[in-house]
């Protein structure tokens, strides 16, 4: 909406803005928001539940205000993947990632912001919304990134915080251990914080830049438990980092942020991490396997460590084969990127739907 009424004191920088979102319609295939495909299991759904249940008898109280057992299984859990000494003073936890990057934001945006895109649209999205210049730095036409001129732009504009989205959303492409290190060391040199949005790394057979924590305090890494942990409906976003950087959000968090039903809930989850884990693993074997399927069909596929592809070489613009997958039940993402969609990788009948109504379409 760009006709506001002159009534409403709407910030300025917030007027020209429409609201974040994917588009919410009927389909038999919804391969457009990096969902993970697979619920949890009925094992793991009655033990949320009757853990939910225990909780929901003393609903009258607040819920633990510094989310302790959970802070204490998402360090467990991330050196179980990464072979790190990460503790709860290490781990912060809110309603989503994004609601991590916002407090990032809040907290610490005291100069501007640069990132490197394409990448996650909602970066330079909060960055508006918690008045930070946001500075836009761009991958090579492969997306990318190119180290080189990377560094040159944060020794040039001394960014406050810098972005690396790793799988990057929407390619799929990553950026290297020792690259990430170099980055680091670089944002160091300026007094500048580097974040690493990890969404989408158990999907991605690089080192995690949480390895890296130990050595360089001005490392943040941001995770979610929406993509690996199929648990996109309970809102769980964590940070991992220097103590120093975790007690620094406490001054801008919301009191009693994270309710107790979504605390119990992402416990449990964190329990059954081998189950859940197991279909990360399905899904990157069926991510490879459908990247040969689009290559066969005469299309180009960006090499991807996430649950998503991108992909280009159709003879249309970009929105209307979405709109004629969509005709056939098959909803997936126009990023806008001209000449490129998104998919997400579904299960196995979302998988066909998707490659059958692609070949009817072309």
């Amino acid at each position: 909406m760009s006709n506001w009424p002159d009534w409403l004191p709407l910030r300025d920088q917030l007027r020209p803005l429409t609201p974040y979102g994917a588009p919410q319609v009927p389909a038999i295939a919804r391969m457009n928001t990096n969902e993970n495909p697979y619920g949890p299991s009925q094992e793991l759904s009655n033990s949320i539940a009757t853990r939910v249940g225990e909780v929901a008898q003393s609903l009258n109280r607040y819920p633990d205000r510094d989310c302790i057992k959970l802070r204490e299984g998402l360090a467990d859990y991330l050196n179980s993947l990464s072979a790190t000494s990460l503790n709860l003073e290490n781990i912060w936890v809110a309603n989503g990632s994004n609601e991590i990057l916002q407090s990032i934001f809040l907290a610490f945006g005291s100069r501007r912001a640069l990132g490197f895109t394409p990448s996650y649209s909602m970066h330079p999205l909060i960055a508006k919304v918690a008045s930070v210049d946001w500075i836009d730095g761009k991958r090579r036409e492969d997306f990318t990134l190119d180290l080189e001129k990377a560094l040159t732009q944060i020794s040039e504009s001394k960014p406050a915080l810098t972005f690396i989205t790793t799988p990057n959303n929407p390619t799929g492409t990553s950026v290297s251990i020792s690259d990430i290190e170099k980055l680091a060391a670089k944002c160091k040199s300026i007094d500048g914080l580097l974040i690493i949005d990890e969404a989408y790394a158990e999907f991605s057979s690089q080192l995690s830049a949480i390895t890296l924590i130990d050595k360089y305090p001005n490392l943040l890494v941001s995770r979610t438990m929406s993509k690996a942990f199929a648990f996109a409906g309970a809102r769980v976003g964590y940070l991992a980092a220097n103590k120093q950087v975790i007690d620094a959000l406490q001054l801008v968090r919301l009191p009693y942020h994270l309710s107790a039903l979504t605390q119990a809930a992402a416990e449990v989850a964190l329990e059954f991490k081998e189950e859940l884990l197991s279909e990360v693993r399905k899904l990157a074997h069926d991510r490879d396997r459908m990247i040969e399927d689009l290559r066969l069909l005469g299309l180009k596929v960006i090499p991807s460590d996430a649950n998503f592809l991108l992909f280009t070489g159709f003879k249309m613009p970009s929105n209307d084969l979405w709109q004629r997958l969509l005709a056939e039940g098959v909803l997936i993402r126009d990023v806008e990127l001209p000449g490129y969609l998104r998919v997400t990788i579904g299960n196995g009948a979302e998988n066909q739907a998707f490659l059958t109504a692609l070949k009817g379409a072309l």
